[in-house]
């Protein structure tokens, strides 16, 4: 099964940086660091979205770098 959400690359196009966030099949936002991915989980009513493991690729799928990559 794939991970249901899905942080994917840098935008280049964002001169702040930033990651596009999908939770399902619903877009959630650009986020530029953890606390923004974690608000939007919160808004998004994923369950335990405060103490999630960012890093369990049952749960999560990063593309272009992990969670420490926020910018190009």
């Amino acid at each position: 099964m794939d991970p249901r959400i899905v942080i994917h690359p840098p935008s280049p196009d964002d001169p702040h940086g930033g990651r596009r966030v999908h939770y399902d099949s619903a877009i959630l936002g650009l986020a530029r660091g953890e606390s923004d991915l974690r608000e939007f989980l919160r808004r998004a009513g994923f369950p335990e979205w405060d103490d999630a493991d960012i890093e369990d690729p049952a749960l999560f799928r990063w593309e272009g770098g992990g969670p420490e990559t926020w910018s190009e």
